[in-house]
């Protein structure tokens, strides 16, 4: 029967309070629930009974998942979730590497690195000159920050502020004499052939305020021998006349000249260094023909000077450090006493290790060997000192 006007309206009222209540009663969004039938335990497709119904109403809503115990991540931006991590599982996660630190790099490569040269390599298949600057290059200063040197006061007697002694192995005084103004001296011990312990001491040219520091440290060390490689000046002071003409008193130390020889490339000077009643003989070589930050014109010289040193220290009374010399203590020191410890090595192995040796002087004091033409002029002098020794090398 057709329905009219007012019932048909009623109808769509009817209609759409029913579909408001459909909506309101719908599950939030999820995992499905289990049907009422269910969750009274009956069959699919039976009718729930009033006693079903009320069961189902009084149990207890089911437990929620657990929640992930380890971390949870917002799910889209804006969400409240919130961001739960349990570090207790972590606490026996190795770390996947380690990370060093440039100091830690440095003294890597200056302990380790190394290039092995036969006589016969260096003499006929040396290095080139590029290639030479190159590994020069790559060698770590290993020079000290400022701020690692904690001594007051020590800025009054350093040549120059940037080359400053390495902590580990600087020379300490305090034995000769009583010091107001503490232990400190720029110099460095350095060790020699095969790793033996404080066979030099490399130190800056003397100034006016430390030259009876210097005469100090010859005294406390049992030095028989100074190697000076720097004229007094060139262009400007290098270094301070430390020795007398005759005779003379620095601090509580007298010093005498009791013989002088002068040799074209060198000389050499027999000194008596007197403390209290004690008196000890020193000798003095100063070998001025090699510019600073340069090489001398050829290697001859500097090879005669190794000998002389090694003739010096055959007939020497004192087993002391042979203190070295320039005006900054590392260029020209530092080329002197690689060439003699190379000299060493070529002697006893029929090889010589340059870049090794250059580190091992690198890891006692910073900056030794300062330019890569010294680096080069080093690999020279050796191949010449090579070519002397006896026999004749194979390939």
């Amino acid at each position: 029967m057709p329905l009219s006007c007012p019932q048909r309206l009623h109808t769509v009222r009817c209609r759409s309070r029913a579909r408001q209540t459909s909506r309101l009663s719908e599950p939030p969004p999820g995992p499905a629930a289990p049907s009422m039938v269910q969750a009274c335990g009956g069959r699919s497709g039976a009718q729930p009974t009033a006693w079903s119904l009320g069961a189902a109403m009084t149990q207890p809503p089911p437990a929620k998942a657990p929640a992930k115990k380890h971390v949870r991540l917002q799910e889209r931006r804006g969400s409240s979730v919130a961001l739960v991590l349990d570090v207790r599982s972590l606490g026996a996660v190795e770390p996947i590497c380690s990370v060093s630190t440039p100091r830690e790099v440095t003294l890597h490569f200056l302990r380790t690195a190394g290039r092995p040269l036969t006589r016969w390599a260096l003499q006929h298949q040396p290095p080139s000159p590029q290639q030479l600057e190159e590994e020069f290059l790559k060698i770590p200063p290993n020079f000290v920050n400022p701020e690692d040197l904690d001594i007051p006061g020590h800025a009054s007697k350093d040549r120059y502020k940037t080359i400053l002694p390495n902590p580990q192995s600087r020379v300490r005084l305090g034995r000769a004499q009583s010091r107001e103004d503490g232990d400190y001296i720029n110099a460095n011990y350095i060790r020699g052939y095969d790793g033996q312990e404080k066979v030099y001491i490399a130190t800056q040219g003397p100034m006016p305020n430390t030259v009876s520091d210097f005469w100090e440290m010859v005294w406390q060390e049992g030095a028989s021998l100074i190697v000076m490689l720097t004229q007094l000046r060139e262009s400007k002071e290098k270094c301070v006349h430390y020795w007398p003409t005759e005779e003379d008193t620095y601090g509580p130390f007298r010093i005498r000249v009791q013989e002088e020889r002068e040799l074209p490339e060198y000389s050499v000077r027999r000194l008596s260094i007197q403390h209290q009643e004690q008196c000890r003989s020193v000798r003095h070589i100063l070998f001025s023909a090699w510019p600073d930050h340069q090489t001398p014109e050829s290697a001859g010289p500097l090879l005669r000077l190794v000998a002389e040193v090694e003739d010096s220290l055959e007939t020497a009374a004192g087993a002391g450090p042979v203190v070295v010399h320039c005006s900054a203590g590392i260029g020209r020191t530092g080329c002197f006493i690689a060439t003699r410890i190379g000299c060493q090595q070529l002697r006893a192995r029929g090889e010589v290790d340059i870049l090794g040796i250059v580190c091992q002087l690198r890891l006692d004091r910073g900056g030794m060997i300062q330019t890569a033409e010294q680096y080069q002029f080093l690999h020279h002098t050796l191949a010449l000192y090579a070519a002397q020794l006896p026999g004749e090398p194979g390939p």
